[in-house]
């Protein structure tokens, strides 16, 4: 990687203050002209055609589950127009192809994702520029809790390379050495055996990252219920393909050795063990009748705001871990599985906060006023700054701290609306985001 100069620019989507509503932000997303303006002043100075021309690109959205209430179109996703935005400033400038791709949660429609409307305009742009535009499903499983229906081997294992982090993982520090101890919901525990034990630490990398030549992630801006914040760092968690790679949390509680909950509850660990049999027995009667065992369970446990199922509370102490290994494979890693002792390639992350998501995300998250697009090369600052303007404590949320140790000998330039600010100035524009349940008390 040639280039060394690492910077956040930061566009404010709305003029006045007066502005700043739900209302007016989500019109933006119906304004193709004012949407290309606003990612066109960010990534004006990176984005030309020296950099794009002739190159494979990449793109890859926040498409973490298809839309089931109302408010999802503005809050869940990576929204649609801004990703046809961001097609209407890059093909100009002459790629040779594009990929458009992502590995949402195992249970999201795939049909119902995308719409219609967004399929024909990527097509109707592959068309008018002659250059071909490939939109991909990155996951390896997929499954309806409802109908109790696995599907595996969605794309050959040969469609990903492994990487094994071994004692360089985040996650070495709390692997136990004689009990798998790490979880992930609705994944059979019994897979991270051969993925992740001490001195082994293992992920389900697409090939497609080490085919492009320009990587561009786009995150949807949102508060997250185990890592506190997704952004440019939680974003990259989409580029491993298989979720039996991927530790989200360690059983127990904070008193038995795991993560899932604060203390020590005898009842709440009969559910993750009822919740841990279902998911060994995936398409058949033991899946629904376990899984019903371990809600029922989980329910005369009594648990309060910090006893979420699955880890979803700031105790949490295995996911950021998990997306900072990510992270690292996706700076240093090599098409051969290893990792090299400097940076391969540059990671663009441009991050529709257009309108962002609070509140119990990133799953079922509520719309933020937040209006902001960001541009970088530098997942960390970003998320610092992203996480400023949210009002977070960033030194409260373990990515967040961890992303300010791991860039803290950088030299990076911040811009907000073209000026250059330190990350203190960005506080006169924050909006109170509403934190996840677990996350009630974080602070």
């Amino acid at each position: 990687m040639k280039d060394n100069t690492f910077f956040v620019n930061i566009g404010q989507a709305f003029g006045d203050e007066q502005d700043r509503t739900l209302e007016y932000l989500s019109s933006l997303y119906d304004k193709m002209d004012s949407l290309v303006k606003i990612i066109k002043d960010v990534t004006k100075d990176q984005l030309t055609i020296e950099k794009i021309n002739g190159k494979k690109i990449l793109l890859k959205p926040n498409w973490v589950r298809h839309n089931i209430a109302a408010k999802d179109k503005i809050c869940l996703c990576t929204h649609e127009n801004f990703i046809k935005a961001c097609l209407e400033v890059i093909l100009p400038l002459k790629p040779l192809s594009i990929t458009i791709g992502d590995a949402p949660i195992q249970g999201c429609n795939w049909n119902k994702l995308l719409s219609n409307d967004f399929i024909g305009s990527v097509g109707n742009y592959s068309k008018k520029h002659d250059i071909p535009i490939k939109i991909k499903d990155f996951r390896r499983v997929i499954f309806n809790p409802g109908l109790n229906d696995l599907k595996s081997e969605m794309n050959s294992l040969g469609d990903y390379i492994i990487f094994d982090l071994k004692e360089r993982s985040y996650l070495e520090p709390i692997t136990h050495k004689s009990k798998n101890t790490f979880r992930v919901t609705q994944y059979n525990p019994d897979r991270f055996t051969e993925s992740h034990k001490p001195g082994m630490h293992k992920y389900c990398i697409t090939k497609e990252l080490f085919e492009a030549d320009v990587i561009i992630s786009l995150p949807k801006v949102k508060t997250h219920q185990k890592a506190g914040i997704t952004a440019a760092l939680k974003n990259i968690v989409g580029m491993n393909g298989d979720k039996d790679f991927l530790p989200h949390h360690r059983i127990g509680g904070t008193k038995m050795g795991g993560d899932a909950y604060p203390g020590k509850s005898l009842l709440r660990h009969w559910a993750e063990l009822s919740y841990d049999r279902a998911n060994r027995n995936k398409g058949n009667w033991q899946y629904k009748f376990f899984t019903r065992l371990g809600s029922l369970i989980w329910i005369f446990s009594f648990p309060g705001k910090t006893h979420q199922h699955g880890a979803a509370w700031y105790g949490n102490d295995t996911t950021w871990r998990m997306v900072m290994d990510l992270n690292l494979i996706i700076k240093f890693g090599l098409p051969d599985g290893s990792l090299a002792d400097h940076q391969q390639r540059v990671l663009y992350s441009l991050c529709d906060g257009i309108i962002g998501g609070q509140g119990d995300g990133p799953l079922h998250p509520e719309p933020l006023n937040l209006g902001m697009v960001s541009f970088t090369n530098d997942s960390a600052w970003n998320d610092l700054s992203l996480g400023t303007l949210m009002n977070m404590q960033i030194s409260k949320i373990s990515l967040l701290a961890a992303a300010k140790d791991f860039s803290k000998d950088k030299n990076v330039v911040l811009k907000y609306n073209n000026n250059i600010v330190e990350l203190e100035d960005l506080k006169r524009y924050a909006v109170d985001a509403t934190m996840p349940p677990g996350w009630t008390d974080y602070k």
